[in-house]
């Protein structure tokens, strides 16, 4: 403890000798604050999550590096605080001490909805802004919403209607058996009851379901259950590398009922391989996106890490990219002028055919989606092209807002 007293002397000491400086006319002394612009990135590096994670990391750095090479935002050079969120307790007490030690502006990030949830109230206390762009879960979105909260990743309705449109011209919903794995947390649970709802609604049934631990790694029993079901439709509403592990035991057992899942990242096929993955997926992003900006990004991936970005590493990227184009706009770092910006209807560049933007209501980013299926055999260009891209959702005819949540299913109060 006296050493820290000794310290705040010294410093006090120090300051009024500079004021006194300044007051004769000497220049005043440099303090220690840093020009550069400090932004805080938290995401999973660790557990199941933690490949995506990585993925997000790289995305980010690389959107930081593009971004101060342009020349900054308002000419200052961003800084980039990036650590391992953890859990939902460790991601807030780390997001408390990047906004009151190391003086972030803002909090980006996340997969997690449970610690999405845990920063978003960190950032609400300190009125700095928040952008979520891993946790799906129509919560954050909803009931717990806050003013200082948005959202790049799509909500779990979003996957939801996007995958539904392609498994109803499947003929795979009306009339139709689905049994569910669910990963058995925030995130899970909600995706399943949005996909409930939306079979309900169809016309389809349940014909089980299993709440999976996010650290499962044995799915014999889940299998020797659906085999005993017999469903017409395999749901997999799994997370992280629990959707790798079921793919691999799933292609071992052979059994015959088609597969789709609601929630899905491209590394965690890639993790399966090509000779494991089968069903169709929802993803907010591709890298097979045929856009000039999109290409631009996956050029650049490649040429730093050897591989094509997926989808963590795209939402990492944009966001960045989003706050950049934000505080040159309003010229200023404060979160309220940009949340006011925001909340406008100021549109954004996100690799996509059509630009995003984010609802005033509920902070959601208004964009397109994509669904993913196998490709044929022998029309994989490289390890890592094995996935067909389906066409965008929302069509160029149609509003982003259709696949959204409505007032009525996820309301928000800011």
């Amino acid at each position: 403890m006296s050493k820290i007293l000794t310290t705040r002397r010294q410093l006090l000491q120090a300051g009024s000798a500079a004021g006194a400086l300044a007051t004769l006319g000497f220049p005043a002394l440099v303090t220690a604050q840093s020009d550069k612009i400090r932004i805080g990135h938290l995401t999973p590096l660790t557990g199941f999550l933690g490949p995506l994670g990585e993925y997000g990391t790289m995305g980010i750095k690389l959107a930081v590096d593009e971004v101060n090479q342009a020349g900054g935002v308002m000419g200052r050079q961003l800084e980039l605080l990036t650590e391992d969120s953890v859990n939902p307790a460790t991601a807030a007490s780390k997001a408390q001490r990047m906004f009151e030690r190391d003086g972030v502006t803002c909090l980006l990030g996340e997969i997690n909805s449970a610690s999405g949830l845990a920063i978003s109230q960190v950032a609400a206390r300190n009125q700095k802004i928040f952008i979520n762009t891993g946790g799906n879960s129509d919560e954050l979105r909803g009931k717990s919403c806050n003013k200082f909260m948005f959202h790049v990743e799509c909500a779990n309705s979003m996957y939801v209607n996007t995958l539904g449109r392609a498994l109803l011209e499947q003929g795979m919903v009306k009339g139709k058996k689905w049994y569910f794995l669910t990963a058995d947390y925030a995130f899970g649970h909600d995706l399943t009851r949005v996909a409930r709802n939306f079979l309900a609604a169809q016309g389809g049934l349940v014909a089980g379901e299993d709440k999976v631990p996010t650290d499962a790694t044995d799915y014999s029993a889940y299998l020797l259950k659906i085999r005993q079901a017999k469903p017409d439709v395999v749901i997999s509403n799994l997370a992280g590398t629990q959707i790798t592990s079921f793919m691999k035991q799933y292609s071992e057992y052979g059994l015959p009922f088609a597969v789709a899942g609601f929630g899905f990242d491209t590394a965690l096929a890639w993790g399966a391989g090509a000779d494991n993955f089968v069903g169709t997926w929802p993803v907010p992003w591709h890298h097979d996106v045929d856009t000039p900006t999109s290409k631009a990004f996956v050029a650049a991936f490649m040429k730093r890490h050897g591989k094509p970005p997926e989808n963590q590493a795209w939402g990492d990227y944009t966001v960045l990219k989003i706050m950049a184009q934000a505080m040159n706009a309003v010229k200023t770092t404060d979160s309220l002028k940009v949340v006011e910006y925001f909340e406008k209807g100021a549109d954004f560049d996100i690799l996509k055919s059509r630009k995003g933007y984010f609802r005033d209501w509920d902070h959601q980013l208004m964009q397109q989606m994509y669904t993913l299926t196998p490709k044929k055999k022998g029309e994989a260009r490289d390890k890592w092209d094995f996935l067909k891209l389906g066409p965008a959702v929302p069509n160029a005819n149609e509003p982003l807002e259709i696949i959204a949540p409505t007032r009525q299913e996820n309301s928000c109060s800011l």
